[in-house]
């Protein structure tokens, strides 16, 4: 009875690695049955599909299998789509200072074309004199 467990093991692993080549020969064919006029041109959707793909089937498979490209170009794919997905752009602020109110423009506005000689530092000053109930940033 053991050599039957230790048979459907063998061969799920056997399986395993056989599906995993056939999904990546099948993306493969896919992509290049789509553009069989000239030069592959791959978008990053499909370069990113073979990538994971190439993944988990490893470099020593990849090298036998893969024509559209090296194993480490196909490697490097994913590596960029996992550089992709962690790089923190949705996170990042953008630059520079917060908007202030029209309001308070308006009010910076009247006070410099009312006091022509007055600066930038003169202005600021009698800004912070405003009384607190005028809301000076949003």
């Amino acid at each position: 009875m053991d050599w039957v467990r230790i048979l459907a093991y063998v061969t799920g692993t056997v399986d395993q690695e056989l599906l995993g080549r056939n999904e990546y020969l099948a993306a493969e064919n896919r992509i290049m049955k789509a553009q069989l006029n000239g030069r592959l041109k791959l978008s990053d959707a499909e370069r990113g599909a073979l990538g994971e793909i190439g993944r988990r089937l490893g470099r020593k498979v990849l090298a036998d299998i893969a024509t559209i490209a090296q194993p480490d170009t196909i490697l490097g794919w994913y590596r960029k789509l996992v550089a992709r997905k962690f790089d923190g752009s949705k996170a990042r602020q953008y630059p520079g200072r917060p908007r202030i109110k029209r309001e308070v423009e308006e009010l910076i506005l009247r006070m410099a074309s009312e006091n022509r000689d007055w600066g930038y530092d003169r202005i600021a000053g009698a800004l912070g004199d405003v009384p607190a109930s005028v809301e000076i940033v949003k």
